[in-house]
């Protein structure tokens, strides 16, 4: 869009590139799912609930989300689905440890 577009308010400005579309999407993605990452560590905090197994979802989830932004932005198709599914099974995991440890407190 160029500097002069980006910081002030054109009156037909000029289209955003294939790449930068991709990356609003993959960022709204982000904020979509990060909702529900940062509920199940919140929870997961005031529960203190912290073993190996949360440790290593927080970190494939954040680096799952770093490669899904940089495959969806560079059209890496098979590389965005699998880190899509990394991060969401990242958030399974955070779930099923809070879930077992509301059962053994029931």
């Amino acid at each position: 869009m160029g500097l002069t577009d980006t910081v002030g308010y054109p009156e037909n400005p000029k289209p955003q590139s294939p790449w930068a579309r991709r990356m609003m999407k993959a960022h709204d993605n982000a904020i979509e799912n990060l909702v529900v990452f940062a509920a199940l560590v919140l929870v997961a905090q005031d529960l203190g609930v912290s073993n190996q197994a949360t440790f290593i979802a927080c970190m494939a989830y954040f680096w799952a989300r770093v490669v899904h932004l940089l495959a969806y932005a560079f059209k890496v198709p098979w590389v965005r689905t699998i880190a899509f599914t990394v991060g969401f099974v990242a958030q399974l995991t955070l779930a099923w440890q809070l879930l077992c440890v509301m059962r053994v407190h029931a």
